[in-house]
């Protein structure tokens, strides 16, 4: 080729980087403003929802404080007349029943009267609330609350959505490892267990990976991980060393895995080889773990909460993904439990 017909082509060539690079770009601007407009909308959402709430409460205080006036001041009113009653007593004690024309028999029996029609004028069972439009209220309430309990968290339904289905894969699992006949559960024993050599089986590190593995898409899943002490989970690619006691079969001690560890109270994000350590002291019952293939991300949240713990943003995974999960030892019986995938 000549050198001017090299130089056409080399131009050519740039033009179409430049111009790729453009259309990234332009892209990437695209979904920062779709991005932004939908953070928008929704925290639009959100205070229209507020406000709603607020003003309903408003309202329903607002009745409530009615009921109470009323009630409050009739019973002020019969109080009055009892003290009204009180009074007039006293002063005629303290007249010693003075002559004002009538006898004392006269004056007792009228007194006598008095204090009888007063205390039946003035029984407080007289005054109610209406309680049984209070408790209607209540409950209206209260089935308000549960209906929104039930459509949150919003965040956990839409993950939902790209749940996919995952077995656990007997032949990966470490001799030590108990995978579940439904391929959902892996318990530590501390027995050597009789099973087939298989060179994908890892033999040092007590791992087992997904039957399933994914090239594309958005996919979530959710482990039980509650009553335990330490355990791992995560994703891998399918070249996880499998042997030997080297730190590449560890999940998150390479480029090849993305891990979140618990220890006693400690929660550490791993890929590698290094630790992101966790400013968290909850102790989640179940861990979520969103990967989604567009954009390279990995990403782990306290399911009990919806609590985004850590996302690994790789830009482009470079193989297919299995799921991966380390009960670890029973360390004396407090490690005991099972790791599980949930299926809901």
């Amino acid at each position: 080729m000549e050198q001017h017909n090299i130089q056409d082509h080399l131009i050519r060539q740039k033009e179409l980087i430049k111009y790729r690079l453009k259309k990234l770009n332009d892209k990437q601007n695209e979904i920062k403003s779709k991005c932004l407009v939908m953070r928008e909308n929704t925290m639009k959402k959100y205070k229209e929802m507020q406000r709603v709430l607020e003003e309903d409460c408003r309202i329903t205080l607002s009745l409530l404080e009615i009921e109470e006036t009323a009630t409050v001041h009739a019973l002020d009113d019969l109080i009055d007349t009892n003290c009204v009653l009180l009074k007039d007593i006293e002063w005629q004690l303290n007249q010693g029943l003075m002559d004002n024309g009538l006898k004392p028999v006269e004056r007792v029996t009228m007194f006598d009267n008095r204090v009888q029609e007063l205390l039946r004028t003035t029984d407080p069972g007289l005054v109610k609330l209406d309680e049984a439009k209070a408790d209607q209220l209540l409950g209206l309430t209260n089935n308000l609350l549960l209906f929104i309990r039930s459509q949150i968290p919003i965040a956990k339904r839409l993950l939902k959505t790209y749940s996919t289905e995952v077995i656990l894969d007997p032949t990966t699992a470490h001799p030590k490892l108990i995978i579940s006949s439904a391929g959902d559960c892996a318990t530590f024993t501390d027995v050597w267990q009789d099973v087939p050599e298989d060179k994908g089986r890892f033999d040092t590190t007590l791992n087992v990976l997904s039957l399933q593995s994914w090239d594309s898409g958005r996919h979530y899943w959710e482990v039980d991980v509650s009553e335990k002490l330490y355990w791992e989970l995560g994703l891998t690619y399918p070249s996880i060393s499998r042997k030997g006691q080297k730190e590449d079969c560890w999940l998150g001690r390479h480029a090849d895995s993305w891990c979140l560890e618990y220890f006693d109270g400690d929660y550490n994000a791993w890929h590698g080889g290094t630790a992101h350590p966790l400013p968290i002291s909850t102790c989640f019952r179940r861990i979520g773990i969103l990967c989604s293939f567009y954009g390279g991300l990995v990403t782990f949240l306290g399911v009990d909460s919806m609590t985004p713990l850590y996302s690994f943003c790789t830009g482009t995974f470079t193989d297919a993904l299995h799921l991966a999960l380390c009960p670890g030892h029973d360390l004396q019986g407090t490690n005991a439990r099972p790791i599980k995938i949930c299926q809901s």
